[in-house]
């Protein structure tokens, strides 16, 4: 996708053409949602992967809306809910910053099994919540049982991975990412990462108090982690969800530097993107609607809890 294009589409109407991003991405969640109903009954449990800033948070909460507005009651969980408590030792390598978070045996496979073939079946279960304050498992006091004609959808970064999840036969799963690179007039091609990058720097920065050059600092490790973790499954999806929209850079431009000089000077492939959102016109980000997927990073959105 060229950048003179995106840039004018936003010249003409920066609104119109958040609305048209919008649409298109919802017509992937619509179309994902039509599939899902006519397998309801074989796979009722829908497992959603993608990387880190792919949007897979909202992508399942708009799943569930509308599933739940075409009267098929729909539930949301988190993988991470399901992490093993840390031990002594990985508290130590977590103060660190040397401990593998992206790593699937953080994850408790066994218990996370037993519990969604026994959702399968119908039976009950008391659902876990993970205390990240205290890197701790703990019982939520909450309880689900999938009644007849009921979905599941549960959302992670390992979703697809069979090692940490033993459902084929009974599981739609899906996979959530950015795909589309941006062009420069130079022929130069932005690296979907990097958009997701900027989502990542965007949200840290609101909710994690994280400045964006930390962000970049944690990057190679992250993308280290899903070319180990999450790229060798995505092949096994039942549907393949882009969820670039090409109007994010403007807007995220807004709310990031307009230049990292010395983390570029560190990370020389960090220019790239600065290069592109500075050939893009700023958008305003108050014209991006509450139901948005871009609301995951920027804030303010229908399904932030």
């Amino acid at each position: 996708m060229k950048s003179e294009w995106i840039a004018k589409k936003t010249e003409t109407s920066a609104a119109d053409f958040i609305r048209e991003c919008d649409e298109a991405y919802r017509q992937s969640i619509t179309s994902l949602v039509e599939g899902v109903l006519k397998t309801a009954a074989e796979r009722p449990i829908i497992l959603i992967s993608g990387p880190s800033g792919s949007g897979k948070t909202t992508s399942a909460r708009l799943t569930e809306h509308m599933l739940d507005n075409m009267g098929c009651q729909t539930h949301v969980l988190s993988l991470d809910n399901y992490f093993h408590p840390l031990t002594a030792e990985e508290k130590e390598l977590f103060a660190e910053n040397k401990l593998d978070l992206e790593s699937p045996d953080r994850l408790d496979a066994d218990y996370l099994n037993h519990q969604l073939s026994e959702l399968h079946k119908g039976n009950e279960v008391e659902l876990p919540r993970f205390d990240f304050l205290t890197n701790s498992r703990k019982s939520s006091g909450e309880f689900l049982r999938l009644k007849k004609n009921e979905l599941l959808i549960l959302e992670g970064i390992h979703a697809l991975n069979p090692e940490v999840i033993d459902a084929e036969d009974y599981t739609t799963r899906v996979y959530v990412s950015v795909r589309t690179r941006v062009e420069l007039p130079d022929g130069r091609l932005l690296h979907p990462s990097k958009v997701r990058l900027a989502r990542r720097m965007t949200r840290d920065a609101r909710t994690r108090g994280r400045s964006p050059e930390a962000t970049v600092d944690l990057y190679e490790s992250v993308e280290r982690g899903e070319n180990l973790y999450i790229m060798p499954y995505k092949h096994r999806a039942h549907y393949d969800i882009d969820t670039f929209f090409p109007c994010e850079l403007g807007i995220h431009k807004t709310l990031l530097p307009a230049s990292m000089p010395e983390t570029e000077r560190k990370y020389p492939w960090l220019t790239e993107l600065f290069e592109v959102m500075a050939s893009l016109p700023a958008i305003d980000p108050d014209l991006v609607p509450k139901s948005s997927l871009l609301r995951e990073f920027i804030g303010g959105g229908m399904f932030e809890d």
